[in-house]
């Protein structure tokens, strides 16, 4: 998360967390939302750079962190055996 301070990456932990979360149709509680939001972030971030997408601020930060976690639920789910997406 280029150029966010640590409130900022706290909130966009939690506000990814809970996007992917209505995405996927899970039901987390707020720590759940933050802690799949900043596993979310750095998994993004990876892709992002695999695919030389670069990304930046606020809104790159939350675009990118909710993907990753919605890619973290998906395989989540492929190993608990639940429904992907």
């Amino acid at each position: 998360m280029n150029e966010v301070s640590i409130v900022g990456a706290v909130l966009i932990g939690i506000l990814a967390g809970w996007i992917a979360e209505q995405v996927t149709g899970r039901d987390h509680g707020l720590v759940t939302n933050l802690v799949v939001g900043i596993i979310g972030a750095f998994l993004g971030a990876v892709i992002a750079n695999a695919l030389n997408i670069g990304f930046a601020g606020f809104w790159g930060s939350l675009i990118v962190s909710t993907v990753g976690a919605i890619v973290l639920l998906a395989i989540v789910g492929m190993v608990r055996g639940r429904r992907a997406l």
